[in-house]
């Protein structure tokens, strides 16, 4: 049983886990924040039809949606932003055991 903890620590195994759980949840947070608050704003702001996601360049019959990139791009920044703090904050940075060398 030491053997086992021993890897868990050593492997980040527990970081990792955190990190999906604590990702899908800060995820599905951050969306519904970037949907529903700040793209009808910058949607507002930029002349869209009220939401960011709705704006585009039309050439012909093609549709370029530029404003879904941007809003998913706004996305990412924002958790990526949360996770990185949170991390340092928290001090998950150290919470996993380095591996020592053995010469």
């Amino acid at each position: 049983m030491k053997g086992f903890l021993e890897f868990i620590r050593e492997q980040g195994v527990v970081g990792l886990a955190v990190g999906f759980i604590m990702g899908g949840s800060i995820t599905k947070l951050v969306t519904s924040f970037v949907n529903n608050i700040i793209n009808p704003i910058t949607g507002i702001l930029i002349g869209a039809a009220g939401d960011l996601k709705d704006a585009c360049f039309i050439f012909g019959p093609i549709k370029i949606t530029w404003g879904g990139f941007l809003s998913d791009f706004i996305d990412f920044i924002i958790i990526a932003f949360i996770v990185y703090f949170g991390v340092k904050i928290l001090g998950l940075d150290k919470l996993d055991k380095k591996k020592e060398i053995k010469k």
